[in-house]
C-alpha cells in the first residue's frame, strides 16, 4: 500500500502497477482534485469509500487516500495478440466480467494457466483486486499467466473481433448447452458475476451464447467450476479428441 495524497501521484507518475485506488468520500481539495486528473490520464482505477472502510484496510495515517499496488504487471492484449499469431498459434482468452471475490478470480486463474490460455481479461473497474490472496488461491498461477485490464470491455471486445477471436458467452440465457456450439479457432470465452451474471449489454455484444447443461435443483455452480468446466471443453475440442477418444 501507499498512503497520502502526494505520495500515491508520484507512484502514478512513476510508472507503479497500480490495481486501485480509495479515497475518503467528502474529501474535496485541489490535491485531491489533482490526484483524480492524475488517475484518470494514466487510466488507474479509483473509488470514493467511507472513512470507516478505510480505516479497516490500514491503521496508518492514510491522510484519506490509499493505494494498492498490483502484484502483477498487466500485459496488453494487443501484444499478446499478435504474438499468439507470430508463434502460429490460435489465441485463447478467458474474460473475466465482475468477479468480487478474490478467492474465485485465484481459483480461474489457476485453471486457465493449467489449460495453457494465452491470458485473463479484466475491465479497470468491478473486479476483485489481484491481491495476495488472490495469488495464494492461484497457486502461483498469476507468476505465469499474463493479465490484461482494458479500460473499455465493448471496445476490448471489438479489438478482439477485428483480429478474427470469437467472442463466446457462458450464461444460463442461452439455448444451446456448450456441448453443441463450435469453441475451435481463435477465442475468448467470458463468464459473469457471481452475483448476475455478464451485464446485458457484454451479452448483447457476444458471438454466441452457451450454457452449462443442468440436471439438479440447484440453478447455477459456482463461476470458478463453471469456468473449469467451460474452459476444458473448449480445451478438449481444441485438441481434436471426441468423447470416445479420451475414454481410450
Amino acid at each position: 500500500m501507499v498512503f497520502g495524497t502526494r505520495a500515491v501521484m508520484e507512484a502514478i507518475k512513476a510508472g507503479r502497477e497500480i490495481e486501485k485506488i480509495f479515497i475518503q468520500t467528502g474529501l474535496s481539495n485541489d490535491l485531491i482534485r489533482e490526484l483524480i486528473t492524475t488517475a484518470q490520464a494514466h487510466h488507474v482505477p479509483y473509488s470514493f469509500v467511507p472513512q470507516q472502510k478505510m480505516n479497516s484496510m490500514s491503521s496508518k495515517n492514510h491522510q484519506g487516500v490509499i493505494c494498492l499496488l498490483s502484484i502483477v504487471q498487466y500485459a496488453s492484449l494487443e501484444g499478446i495478440i499478435d504474438k499468439c499469431y507470430a508463434d502460429g498459434r490460435e489465441p485463447f482468452f478467458l474474460i473475466l466480467d465482475r468477479i468480487t471475490d478474490v478467492r474465485n478470480f485465484g481459483a480461474i486463474a489457476r485453471t486457465v494457466e493449467c489449460a495453457g490460455l494465452d491470458a485473463i481479461v479484466i475491465g479497470e473497474k468491478g473486479n476483485a483486486p489481484i491481491s495476495a490472496d488472490a495469488m495464494k488461491t492461484s497457486a502461483g498461477a498469476l507468476n505465469h499467466l499474463p493479465v490484461c485490464r482494458v479500460k473499455d470491455m465493448l471496445k476490448a471486445f471489438q479489438f478482439l473481433k477485428e483480429n478474427g477471436i470469437q467472442v463466446v458467452a457462458c450464461t444460463e440465457k442461452a439455448e444451446k448447452t456448450l456441448y453443441e456450439t463450435e469453441l475451435r479457432g481463435p477465442l475468448a470465452i467470458i463468464m459473469g458475476s457471481e452475483e448476475d451474471g455478464i451485464s446485458p449489454q457484454i451479452l448483447k455484444d457476444a458471438d454466441y451464447l452457451v450454457k452449462i447443461p443442468m440436471r439438479g435443483q440447484i440453478a447455477s455452480l459456482n463461476v470458478s467450476v463453471a469456468a473449469g468446466i467451460v474452459i476444458y471443453e473448449a480445451v478438449r475440442q481444441r485438441s481434436g479428441h471426441s468423447l470416445s477418444d479420451l475414454k481410450k
